[in-house]
């Protein structure tokens, strides 16, 4: 058992390659395990995970039913290292962990994979071959590809899905990628490396905040069908808690990265159209209200001039937004950051 600090399960050293190009050969391939009440299922997963891995790291993150020490106590695999947070850090907090302790080992490539049972490890060898084929720097589950997938959906959790992707296509700014809160993932350690780990949402918002500062270090996302299964474990996320935690946390990853892609590292003609429209609409939509109030309290018609100025204000105000998001749209990262730096 190993917490934080102190490790007794470990591999012996890998070879040096963090940040390096590496063939199938000489890739080395982690897969971090974030568990928090999940001791009846965790142990399966890990058992589940195929050769093409090398090293397997179940984070247990404070949890009161010992996920973590069911799988020190029953699975014999020495792939397989166990950290024992002393605190509940949050999945995102025990991911990072996990993280940190992949490029302590010169991983390549980094998998999550939750442990409560829905993702099929099988997928593994998918998940890593556009990493390693130099294609793309983050690959990400997608449970909406294909149309049984989302019939099959739980009714509740296809709504929200879909409200938090539109979110998270503004937020981060990767358009093309669909079911954001999705938890099976892979990341190279060239994207590892150039992350602040220690600032990404320590909660149920990682995933999507992850995007975010991938999208602010240009790396190429890719989106891989994939199907969950839905049985009857009980979810961690309090929906009604956390989805105002994640309008609120996407509408500042919104403003931050507008301002740090538009406004601090550049400024081109899509920030001349963003803060023309954003102006034109709020001078349209205030002017606009204000006369019309005035006027409803008189009891008199507005003039025809004034709704004419309002009218071409609040067009030309979408247009130009409208401008903004084509552009924004074709921003997204098309060659890979692990290519550009090597």
């Amino acid at each position: 058992m190993i917490d934080t600090v102190d490790q007794s399960r470990s591999f012996a050293g890998a070879p040096s390659g963090v940040g390096k190009a590496a063939t199938t050969a000489t890739a080395r391939v982690a897969v971090v395990v974030p568990a928090f009440r999940a001791s009846q299922s965790v142990v399966d997963v890990v058992r589940c995970i195929g050769v093409e891995v090398d090293h397997i790291l179940v984070v247990d993150d404070a949890c009161p039913d010992g996920s973590g020490r069911r799988v020190d106590e029953e699975v014999d695999d020495p792939r397989v290292e166990v950290i024992f947070n002393p605190v509940n850090l949050g999945v995102g907090g025990a991911m990072v962990v996990g993280y940190r302790r992949a490029m302590e080992l010169d991983a390549t490539v980094c998998v999550k994979l939750d442990a409560d049972g829905q993702m099929d490890p099988a997928l593994i060898p998918r998940f890593i071959a556009p990493l390693l084929a130099g294609e793309a720097d983050y690959v990400k589950g997608n449970r909406f590809f294909h149309m049984r997938d989302v019939v099959e959906m739980p009714g509740l959790r296809l709504l929200g899905n879909a409200a938090l992707s539109f979110l998270s296509k503004l937020s981060t700014g990767y358009w093309h990628v669909f079911d954001p809160t999705n938890g099976f993932t892979a990341i190279h350690s060239v994207c590892l490396e150039h992350v602040e780990l220690g600032k990404i949402d320590q909660r149920f918002f990682f995933e999507s905040d992850l995007l975010f500062r991938l999208h602010l270090i240009d790396a190429v996302v890719a989106d891989l069908p994939m199907r969950a299964t839905y049985a009857d474990e009980t979810s961690n996320l309090s929906p009604m808690r956390e989805i105002p935690r994640f309008a609120v946390s996407h509408t500042r990853n919104f403003l931050k990265r507008i301002f740090y892609e538009y406004y601090l590292r550049d400024f081109n003609l899509a920030s001349l159209q963003l803060l023309g429209g954003s102006l034109l609409l709020l001078f349209g939509a205030v002017y606009g209200a204000t006369v019309w109030i005035t006027n409803l309290a008189r009891a008199a018609e507005s003039p025809p001039g004034t709704v004419g100025v309002v009218t071409m204000a609040m067009i030309l105000g979408f247009v130009f937004i409208q401008g903004f998001v084509a552009f924004d749209y074709a921003r997204i990262p098309q060659r890979p950051l692990q290519r550009r730096l090597q």
